[in-house]
């Protein structure tokens, strides 16, 4: 679904004269259709991100395509694992780095892959300040994996990768996903953790595996929907 400037006002919690000024001004990014302006969830998610505002969580809901229930972000951080010391001094080598790091199926073509991230960074930079970008292809469909993962990798040298704040990346947190759906699940996911102070200081420190990932379960765990209670009759 595409959301209007009525949608948007209400989902950064601003006018919608707010919003015309912004698209303008901080390259809130619309598409004019037929004279009216449209905007795609997953660009206003990655946007927003970037320029540090806050999304009312509305922006998730949709309906739901099947009754399969979305990852959480520590299930598909631990499939797609934690790596250090990374090679790579400038942005392409360090993307090439990660592609090849990733745990991928053979029939993944990873050059492919790769030119697909190297194209969404043209477009503008995925890093979300503070040393980490969020990597990540714009269409998630284009690849046919089977399962969603997100990839951790700790680089030996930082990057610059374009970030708003200036400061070069040293954490990149990789995210393939199968569809959409799990695509903005999964980037909402890492946007909620990284507010939490404990796992983002954990990140930050590049501290173990074991650690990252406990913190993870932990903030997963605080968000799974509880299991609605069935009634026996009586």
């Amino acid at each position: 679904m595409q959301l209007t400037v009525k949608d948007v006002a209400g989902l950064l919690n601003i006018s919608e004269k707010t919003v015309y000024r912004w698209i303008d001004e901080r390259k809130l990014p619309g598409y004019r259709l037929n004279g009216q302006y449209r905007f795609n969830r997953a660009e206003l998610m990655e946007w927003s991100t970037a320029n540090r505002i806050n999304v009312s969580p509305r922006i998730f809901e949709e309906p739901e395509t099947s009754g399969a229930p979305l990852p959480e972000l520590s299930d598909v951080l631990e499939a797609g694992g934690i790596f250090y010391r990374l090679g790579g001094t400038n942005k392409p080598a360090v993307l090439r780095c990660v592609v090849e790091m990733l745990r991928l199926p053979d029939t993944v073509d990873r050059e492919f892959l790769l030119q697909v991230l190297l194209a969404r960074e043209a477009l503008e930079s995925t890093a979300v300040g503070d040393g980490i970008a969020i990597p990540h292809v714009r269409n998630p469909i284009v690849l046919h994996v089977p399962q969603p993962t997100m990839t951790l990798c700790f680089l030996e040298r930082p990057v610059d990768f374009g970030a708003l704040d200036g400061k070069p990346v040293h954490t990149l947190f990789t995210l393939i996903s199968p569809t959409v759906k799990a695509h903005l699940h999964l980037l909402s996911r890492l946007a909620f953790s990284l507010r939490n102070s404990e796992f983002k200081k954990l990140v930050l420190h590049q501290a173990g595996r074991d650690q990252i990932l406990a913190a993870a379960r932990k903030i997963s765990d605080g968000l799974r929907k509880p299991a609605a209670k069935v009634e026996t009759p009586k």
